[in-house]
């Protein structure tokens, strides 16, 4: 309804126009061709520029609001691009701010785990030097009993050489046979108890 009275009110003026014109004419006298001619002139521009605001008035708001939905929602899109930059940005200030404790907190678990190394190398350090002390406590008392039994046998056989030598020196040729006749008497007497013990 309000598009048709919209349409109208321009095609009744221009008629108003054309009409009040051609009145004019006739009132006047008959003025010259040129008048009337400008005057449809100005009569048909009238027509035209209707027709041409019907059909704009007709298409231009749906070309008008489609154009303004998109630049609305172009207009959405982009305030919704910065928000997520903004935050993105506001994520990346974040952890370039945390970076720095990140780092503090990573040295100090690297010295901590080095400290911990330390101390379990210095524990196995110390317990292996207590196991060589050990060990080589061991090997010198072994080492030791062994050089001491060694010394015994070598100062046994030396006391023999020895005592071999004296008595050798001290005993004539005829004592050593005295000798060695009591031995044979003694190893017989022996003997010949043994037998009569078995019978």
């Amino acid at each position: 309804m309000k598009r048709l009275a919209f349409i109208l009110l321009p095609c009744a003026t221009i008629l108003v126009f054309c009409a009040t014109g051609l009145m004019a004419q006739e009132s006047e006298g008959a003025k010259s061709g040129e008048d009337t001619l400008i005057l449809w002139k100005w009569g048909n521009f009238a027509i035209l520029t209707v027709i041409a605001g019907y059909f704009i008035n007709k298409h231009a708001p749906g070309l008008f609001h489609a154009r303004s939905t998109e630049i609305k929602k172009g207009i959405a899109e982009a305030q919704q691009v910065k928000r997520d930059a903004e935050k993105r940005a506001a994520d990346m200030d974040a952890r370039m701010s945390r970076l720095g404790a990140d780092i503090d907190a990573f040295r100090s678990e690297a010295k901590a785990d080095m400290d911990r190394e330390g101390e379990r190398i210095q524990r196995e350090t110390v317990a292996q030097v207590d196991k060589l002390h050990q060990q080589s406590a061991l090997e010198i008392d072994t080492a030791g009993k062994t050089a001491r039994r060694e010394l015994r046998e070598y100062a046994a056989d030396l006391a023999l050489d020895l005592a071999g030598q004296r008595i050798s020196t001290r005993l004539a040729p005829a004592t050593e046979a005295d000798l060695f006749a009591r031995f044979l008497k003694d190893l017989e007497r022996r003997h010949l108890a043994g037998e009569g013990s078995k019978n």
